[in-house]
């Protein structure tokens, strides 16, 4: 069994003033041990991201750099590695805020798209966020709210997951 405390976090795949970049919550352990993105069996990140259109085939999660191809980056609010995102604390997400903020504000992105409603709400203090655009930028990027692909989200399916994120492809390709 691998100990969380000893993992490394993700590095970023990010650069300045993409489309867009995907923020998840925090790195798995299976993403962290490996050093790639989305790599845990049942995360279904690469399939989604695919099937609604942002690449035109589907990226394993050893080839996540990749995704700058294609005008897309990745990073994540809190750096710590867990198997859970339930096992980060509210305090610890309030904490990572304004770094995540000067983050964003830093390499400039028109969109992030949070993956899951968790840290938008625990950084705005904001309980009531839903899904789809928000009404208040983040960082100085068009702010987005998308269901979190982790396998242990049984609340949306497949196409669920796809029709959100193609929502969000079609969007950044109509705005300069």
């Amino acid at each position: 069994m691998i100990d969380p405390d000893t993992l490394q976090s993700l590095p970023d795949i990010i650069a300045p003033h993409l489309p867009l970049i995907f923020c998840g919550i925090n790195p798995g352990i299976r993403a962290a041990s490996t050093g790639h993105h989305f790599a845990g069996r049942g995360n279904r990140f690469w399939r989604v991201v695919h099937l609604a259109g942002f690449t035109p085939e589907q990226i394993r999660p050893e080839d996540d750099r990749t995704l700058l191809r294609y005008g897309c980056g990745l990073t994540t609010v809190v750096q710590r590695p867990t198997a859970q995102a339930a096992e980060l604390s509210r305090a610890e997400l309030e904490l990572a805020g304004d770094a995540f903020r000067r983050k964003i504000e830093h390499y400039a992105p028109r969109h992030i798209v949070f993956l899951g409603k968790m840290a938008v709400s625990a950084i705005s203090g904001t309980r009531d966020i839903h899904w789809g655009l928000q009404a208040k930028p983040f960082g100085g990027a068009r702010a987005w709210v998308v269901p979190n692909p982790s396998g242990l989200n049984r609340a949306f399916d497949l196409d669920a997951l796809v029709a959100a994120y193609r929502e969000v492809r079609i969007a950044v390709a109509s705005t300069p």
